[in-house]
């Protein structure tokens, strides 16, 4: 870091395990990304709500290029589970502005492929066949750009796989191009 890390506390005491925390925690982020110009953490104990208990906030300001990363966590009762979700978010947000300086551009990840296996038309489902021979169910509502009823046994489809109740299933498909 260009400035040196500025740490304050509000509302309670700062201690000396509290402060090498967040130090190792920051150097963590500027070993990641060296041209942070620098950070300030806040870390406070609002003012109380008997039904609540004790909650921390922890607020992390990074100064780099162009830009500032803010981040503001939700609250939390363990304070250094507070500084730690805080800062595992400004990495992630340092990555992404990291990746944009680049020029990093993420591709969209192409749709996987399959042939439908099994129709039931009159009962508005049907059963894809994967690359992999993996059985995927699919409804007529997840069917994208063209009709349940045109859809035949063979046909080559793209899907996007989902979670369901009784296995994999998909929760969109359309016909592949090509």
């Amino acid at each position: 870091m260009k400035l040196e890390l500025q740490i304050t506390a509000r509302d309670f005491e700062l201690t000396e395990p509290i402060e090498d925390a967040i130090r190792k925690e920051a150097e963590k982020l500027d070993l990641f990304y060296e041209d942070i110009m620098g950070c300030r953490v806040l870390v406070e104990l609002p003012h109380q709500h008997q039904q609540k208990g004790v909650l921390y906030h922890v607020r992390i300001d990074l100064t780099v290029p162009g830009s500032e990363i803010v981040v503001k966590r939700e609250p939390h009762e363990d304070l250094y589970v507070a500084i730690g979700e805080a800062f595992d978010t400004a990495l992630r947000q340092l990555q992404d502005y990291a990746e944009k300086r680049r020029g990093d551009v993420k591709r969209r990840k192409e749709m996987p492929r399959a042939r439908i296996s099994k129709l039931f038309h009159d009962r508005g489902y049907g059963f894809l066949a994967t690359e992999m021979g993996l059985e995927v169910y699919f409804h007529e509502n997840s069917v994208v750009g063209t009709k349940f009823e045109d859809l035949q046994i063979g046909t080559e489809v793209y899907f996007v796989e989902a979670e369901g109740e009784k296995g994999p299933q998909a929760s969109t498909v359309k016909l592949a191009k090509g």
